[in-house]
């Protein structure tokens, strides 16, 4: 199949980025197992645990493949970001909005092309798809890990079908970071370190670890940096230059939904939790887990009025709610 028809296609399924990577063992592989030897992935089990060496071919996911079309599907919304919540969680799951739009790209593929087989991989498969993305030609991997395209920017979700289907790869794109260090410079909790020629995340310090993949307490010397950050961090893509003029994405799914306050997050029981971030992203930190960023987020901001919502979360069964909230009260 021809790589003009695959992106024609892809373009019809709402993807604003599309390529063709070779199924073959990744390149970069080598230099993930030295990121997870060096305690980088914190305790995010699904990247350290058997799935780390299926990662290193994607033959290990369909045996058959010979190709990885990869696509990415802009983000970007329009508004005032308050740092409460990472942009892509301001709108639906996008890995039902990703599936389905690769879904239909199979169905389109198949048309042109007859029967073949594939796996759809949007975010969870032990795949490395930055790195393939890469290789697909969608954008260079940046220093702060993500994935930037000249001129479009990072705001990107990225989705990958694996396949059976011969096809013509495309080449990845020149580094054009350049000297550029402002994403390194800005991160509060210097979570971008080197590692030998490269740049790479610490996720132990990370706010996007921190808020929603850590399920224990946080731990005090990241904190304060934490900011007023309740659920992700966008800190390292809003001050990257090639996102100055990212355009908005017309994804009605996407589109900001309404989301309480600090405050009024502090007062949420468990089920009203679980009501309002259905279909949301933000479901993953969990109930105690947004709770306890609260706390923090309340203890940084440092006002008065949060006095008496964090005396209430002082009071929490939830022992690690309670020290977070005892923790902000000693800040205020």
């Amino acid at each position: 199949m021809r790589n003009e028809t695959v992106k024609r296609l892809a373009r019809e399924c709402g993807f604003e980025l599309a390529g063709v990577a070779a199924a073959e063992p990744a390149a970069d592989f080598a230099k993930y197992q030295q990121w997870v030897e060096r305690g980088y992935a914190g305790e995010m089990g699904y990247l350290t645990d058997r799935r780390a060496e299926v990662r290193g071919d994607p033959r290990n996911l369909l045996p058959s493949a010979r190709s990885i079309i990869c696509v990415g599907k802009l983000y970007n919304t329009p508004g005032p970001a308050d740092g409460l919540i990472s942009r892509y969680a301001w709108g639906n799951d996008y890995h039902r909005v990703m599936r389905a739009g690769l879904e239909n790209l199979v169905e389109l593929l198949a048309r042109e092309a007859g029967p073949f087989e594939y796996k759809i991989c949007v975010d969870t498969a032990p795949l490395l798809e930055r790195s393939y993305a890469r290789e697909a030609g969608l954008g260079w991997i940046g220093k702060n890990t993500c994935l930037i395209h000249e001129p479009l920017g990072s705001w990107f979700f990225l989705g990958e079908i694996v396949t059976s289907l011969a096809m013509e790869t495309d080449s990845p794109p020149q580094d054009r970071c350049g000297t550029c260090t402002r994403c390194i410079d800005a991160c509060p909790t210097q979570a971008i370190v080197r590692d030998e020629e490269r740049w790479t995340i610490d996720s132990r310090r990370c706010i996007s670890y921190l808020t929603i993949e850590l399920r224990g307490p946080i731990p005090e010397e990241h904190r304060e940096g934490m900011g007023a950050h309740v659920f992700g961090c966008d800190i390292c893509q809003d001050v990257c230059p090639w996102n100055s003029r990212a355009p908005v994405t017309e994804e009605q799914a996407f589109s900001e939904r309404p989301f309480p306050d600090i405050e009024n997050i502090a007062k949420l029981s468990y089920d009203a939790y679980h009501q309002i971030t259905a279909d949301s992203p933000v479901a993953r930190a969990k109930h105690s887990g947004v709770l306890r960023n609260v706390a923090v987020a309340m203890g940084n901001l440092g006002l008065e009025r949060f006095r008496e919502p964090l005396e209430v979360l002082e009071a929490s069964p939830d022992e690690m709610v309670a020290e977070h909230a005892q923790w902000a009260l000693r800040k205020l």
